[in-house]
């Protein structure tokens, strides 16, 4: 049953990379110091939830969402619970423009089990070449 929460928590983070929304960032991370964020587009660790934001404003993301040429997906996913941390490992696919090879390699996403629900503490995204 744990599974199936965090499954559904993966597909509202799927969403909210497609849709460029801001206005579901809350519902997905920490909101405090504490959130890290390991970028495959850029060096060095993101630190904090103001950060974390401006980091997606710089990919373009924005309050309300807008329509993009880009999908993103995971597959190969597996989870694994430890009490209050649940640990996400996936592979993620990006496809620019229709472009037809995407862009992949793997991500782990770390929750934790808070007064507000499962929240994303931490992320780290690679690239394969």
């Amino acid at each position: 049953m744990e599974n199936q929460l965090i499954y559904d928590k993966i597909e509202k983070w799927v969403d909210f990379w497609n849709s460029y929304d801001l206005d579901k960032f809350d519902n997905l991370f920490l909101n405090d110091m504490r959130v890290t964020y390991f970028s495959s587009e850029r060096q060095g660790l993101i630190k904090g939830y103001n950060a974390l934001i401006h980091h997606h404003e710089e990919f373009g993301f924005v309050k309300g969402g807008k329509i993009q040429q880009t999908k993103l997906w995971l597959e190969d996913i597996d989870i694994k619970n430890y009490n209050e941390i649940t640990i996400v490992c996936a592979i993620w696919y990006f496809r620019r423009n229709n472009n037809p090879i995407p862009q992949k390699g793997p991500v782990t996403i770390i929750y934790q089990h808070t007064s507000q629900g499962w929240k994303i503490i931490h992320m780290n995204f690679s690239n394969y070449k």
